[in-house]
């Protein structure tokens, strides 16, 4: 059986990290990294941005290069899926059955993409954007594609809809709330995306439920609750993830949606560790809640927590969350969590499509939603972490940079 002083599953933003941390910490043992992909760490964001529209190789998004990995004594063991974990004999089996034993292992598996259950759900054309293969698959479709839908308003659905919208495919963007990213955006910024997504030929439809996808073998429809049929050659499916941590949960580890970490990344497993997708931790810009965070940021950071500690340095997690989306010639740069906010004050005319929004709450600034505003991103983050309580017509006022309000 092959060891591991410290086997990493998961193969993206947080297992890279995770290793490559070990390495700049001068961790001498032996670390492995298994994914159930066939290819080397690299970036998700750009699968439903620039490698979807062509605008990057898949070369490019590589984390890093092959020699890279090779050079600092990394194993990388691609196309391996973890079924079980065995918390005690620190051993972990794969879908071939094969056993791999650890010293440390640090989960890092993300999500799965979350499917439909309706009628079709599987016909051929129906897509979800979680990994290369899948993107891949839409890319061989679209030359033969007029009539694209689009199932969630999230930022998944909102980059391929763009996407599709930038190819001249006549998309349809179906979202069952009243507004898209209303998980993660207020009003105002759900309103400003959903009328650019309008102006660039994308029929935005709100509330509205999905009940069958049509098709003999292939898709040509989606049927929606009220029997309107949308025509489809393509389908993309968008509504968000499943962490993957069924193998720790079924070993005992605390969670649910996600597994339980501690300040240190600690699962309530011995010497387990989780990050990223799939952890849910204590997040103070969440009040303390316990969230996950979806992010390549939350990934690479707690991946580094996690080394430090397996490192024996004394380290806790509290970065400050950040996200973004890129969506036509639009970038949104968020700092902060919005969860709870009870105010939102808009900074500059987001008819200019260059504005911020402020969130606060208790009157102190939790979060801004940065459109096409760097500056603001940039200057925003110490407001946000400081929870600074500012005058909401003084934020609004765009002569006074964020900086000089702290």
């Amino acid at each position: 059986m092959d060891h591991y002083d410290v086997l990493i599953v998961g193969a993206g933003h947080g297992g890279a990290q995770a290793a490559i941390a070990l390495r700049q910490g001068k961790f001498e043992g032996t670390v492995a990294v298994i994914g159930d992909e066939p290819e080397l760490p690299y970036e998700r964001p750009p699968l439903s941005k620039e490698y979807l529209a062509g605008d990057k190789s898949f070369d490019r998004i590589l984390i890093r290069q092959p020699a890279f990995w090779e050079e600092r004594q990394v194993t990388m063991l691609p196309g391996r899926r973890v079924v079980a974990v065995d918390p005690v004999a620190h051993r972990v089996t794969t879908a071939d059955g094969t056993e791999i034993a650890y010293g440390k292992l640090i989960w890092a598996t993300g999500g799965h993409a979350r499917r439909l259950s309706c009628q079709g759900h599987d016909l051929t054309g129906v897509h979800t954007v979680r990994t290369r293969a899948d993107a891949d698959r839409m890319i061989a479709e679209l030359p033969d594609v007029t009539n694209a839908v689009v199932i969630g308003g999230g930022f998944i659905g909102l980059e391929a809809a763009a996407v599709l919208a930038k190819f001249g495919k006549k998309v349809t963007l179906l979202e069952a709330l009243d507004r898209v990213m209303a998980r993660v955006a207020g009003p105002d910024l759900s309103n400003f995306y959903q009328e650019e997504h309008r102006a660039h030929g994308v029929d935005v439809r709100l509330g509205v439920a999905v009940t069958a996808i049509e098709g003999d073998g292939k898709v040509t429809g989606v049927r929606l609750a009220d029997g309107t049929i949308v025509p489809a050659d393509l389908v993309v499916v968008g509504i968000g993830i499943i962490p993957a941590v069924e193998p720790l949960i079924a070993a005992g580890a605390e969670g649910g949606n996600g597994v339980r970490v501690d300040a240190q990344c600690r699962t309530s497993l011995p010497d387990i560790f989780a990050v990223g997708d799939c952890a849910l931790h204590a997040n103070r810009f969440a009040d303390g809640a316990a969230v996950r965070l979806e992010s390549v940021q939350n990934a690479t950071d707690q991946a580094s927590v996690a080394a430090k500690v397996i490192l024996g340095e004394d380290v806790a997690y509290e970065a400050t969350p950040w996200f973004w989306s890129n969506q036509y010639d639009l970038k949104l740069q968020t700092i902060g969590l919005s969860i709870g906010y009870d105010q939102a004050v808009v900074r500059g005319d987001p008819a200019t499509r260059s504005f911020s929004v402020v969130h606060l709450k208790q009157g102190k600034v939790i979060a801004l939603d940065c459109v096409n505003a760097t500056k603001d991103y940039v200057q925003g983050r110490k407001l946000v972490e400081a929870g600074a309580a500012i005058d909401p017509a003084r934020l609004a006022d765009t002569t006074v940079p964020l900086k000089e309000m702290i």
